[in-house]
């Protein structure tokens, strides 16, 4: 019997990251046109505001569509990613992504968690 645990992008957490990534670029934005002393620094956290925006909306089906299993032993990625849970180094939290590395020194990334901890707890359960 072939057991399987998947580990699919969570659509709430996409847009906190992306509500994240804004305000932050908003603030770094607004700041450069301030020391620059520009009197139009709103200018700033209104164009970082509509790259991310679009950014999000570009990236949304993609990123949604990205999903890990845990089948028999081997975490499968997109495309064509297999590593064999023997192989894996580490696993860390980076946000809402959990970092895979292997003994080689490859490195993977589960995007959009909404519990990274427990993405991480369920791959160390099937560890040998």
């Amino acid at each position: 019997m072939r057991s399987s645990t998947r580990f699919p992008a969570d659509r709430a957490t996409y847009f906190r990251a992306h509500m994240r990534m804004a305000a932050v670029f908003m603030g770094g934005a607004m700041g450069i046109l301030w020391l620059l002393e520009d009197p139009n620094i709103w200018v700033g956290g209104l164009a970082a505001l509509g790259a991310i925006a679009i950014r999000g909306w570009y990236l949304h089906s993609e990123e949604m569509a990205l999903c890990w299993r845990l089948e028999d032993g081997v975490l499968i990625g997109p495309a064509t990613i297999k590593v064999p849970l023997p192989d894996v180094e580490q696993l860390r939290a980076l946000g809402s992504f959990v970092q895979i590395v292997t003994k080689s020194g490859d490195k993977h990334l589960i995007k959009y968690q909404a519990d990274p901890a427990a993405t991480i707890a369920a791959i160390e359960r099937a560890m040998p």
